[in-house]
């Protein structure tokens, strides 16, 4: 058995730590990386692609499209917490723009929401 052999799992894949990715760090400078958060590769990701990280790499490449944090988590078969803390990196260097969903300040109207509850009742 090769020294290669001992970090391919047939059925797993690759077997890669989340913590050597990351650097040792599980969670994001950025706290506010929501889920469904949008991301794009900024002209200056674009530019630098070449020198990054395989995983960064990756995330700036699927990014040239608008994506969520869960999407690319998934698209890359990386756990979210991984993906989160390669995006803070990236936004923090440029490399990526980051599209905060709006919050609304106001809850809907009691009408609308017992409308909805009714068509959820009758499926």
């Amino acid at each position: 058995m090769s020294s290669e052999d001992e970090w391919f799992d047939e059925e797993a894949g690759p077997v890669v730590r989340p913590y050597a990715v990351t650097g040792g760090r599980t969670r994001s400078s950025n706290n506010a990386l929501e889920l469904v958060a949008l991301l794009t590769t900024t002209e200056r990701g674009v530019s630098l692609v070449g020198a990054l990280e395989p995983e960064q790499q990756s995330i700036a490449m699927l990014c040239r499209r608008i994506q969520s944090i869960a999407e690319v988590s998934a698209k890359l078969q990386l756990p979210i917490g991984v993906t989160r803390v390669l995006v803070g990196d990236m936004v923090e260097a440029g490399l990526v723009s980051l599209h905060r969903p709006e919050r609304p300040t106001q809850r809907p109207a009691t009408a609308l929401m017992e409308r909805v509850l009714d068509g959820l009742q009758t499926l």
